[in-house]
């Protein structure tokens, strides 16, 4: 299981991306959020053994005023909820960057999202 913290102040919220070899809809990954995760909470965000998926993983949080956890792997996402194959995009899509979580050879993983 894939869990994420918000230890920063203000509420973030998250959105994840992880292998999906042949994503019906195009790509071999899967993006899915948001999660909004209030200061000092937790929320499980994927489900299951997470080394039988992929000892990589990615992710994107923000918060309502801009502060941002961002890396290299840009892909469109809407703003409201949504769970779509990497390449799937609508006309209120924006791109945003997602940063590499290497979670190694874990079963269950907790991200610290910290300032």
């Amino acid at each position: 299981m894939l869990s994420i913290s918000n230890h920063f102040p203000r509420t973030v919220w998250v959105s994840i991306m992880w292998y999906t070899p042949n994503c019906p809809d195009g790509g071999d990954w899967t993006k899915a959020g948001w999660w909004q995760i209030d200061p000092g909470q937790s929320k499980n965000v994927f489900g299951g053994d997470l080394d039988e998926v992929n000892r990589y993983f990615c992710y994107f949080a923000h918060t309502a005023d801009g502060v941002v956890w961002a890396g290299p792997y840009v892909r469109a996402v809407p703003h409201s909820a949504y769970d779509w194959c990497e390449w799937t995009a609508s006309t209120d899509s924006r791109n945003v960057g997602f940063r590499l979580l290497d979670i190694g050879d874990y079963d269950d993983f907790n991200l610290n999202l910290v300032p």
